[in-house]
């Protein structure tokens, strides 16, 4: 299962990857967003809310889901600590910036929503990995027993039967 989870992961953020990384490079090349018809992307590129102290909110969320992907090659609890820290950060900042898109800038930009709709289904999966123990089935975390105890404890279990 965690095998899945990490491919569904992964391929998320390099479709994250490359929605950010398009919108960060319109910003720093000032080339004009392409948007669908009915779209304000421009508008919404151009808010304040575009930019987190001199900084494209676009370049951060690439960042993010830079950190996200390489918290999968970390195959222990730090790294799905991190990827899902990293991933609950982008989907409450999304959610923000969502909110300003409809109720302040009155403007829809659709390659921003479908980062937040990344980043959503993104905190999903990564806290779906964060509780399951590598392996297993289980929600519950467990320790792994070392080989040598497992066989110790199959053998007094078989005495037993």
């Amino acid at each position: 299962m965690d095998r899945r989870l990490r491919i569904a992961i992964g391929v998320l953020c390099l479709i994250g990857i490359g929605v950010a990384g398009y919108l960060t490079y319109t910003h720093y090349q000032g080339v004009k967003v392409l948007c669908l018809s009915g779209g304000s992307c421009e508008t919404v590129q151009q808010s304040v809310y575009s930019k987190l102290d001199g900084v494209p909110v676009a370049l951060l969320g690439l960042l993010g889901y830079i950190g996200i992907l390489f918290s999968l090659f970390i195959r222990n609890e730090l790294g799905r600590a991190a990827g899902f820290g990293l991933a609950l950060v982008g989907f409450l900042f999304s959610a923000y910036l969502t909110y300003r898109e409809i109720f302040t800038i009155k403007a829809i930009c659709q390659w921003c929503v479908s980062s937040a709709i990344i980043m959503t289904v993104l905190v999903i999966l990564t806290a779906i990995r964060a509780v399951r123990v590598e392996g297993e089935g289980s929600a519950a975390p467990a320790k792994a027993v070392p080989r040598a105890e497992r066989r110790r404890i199959e053998r007094r279990q078989a005495a037993r039967h």
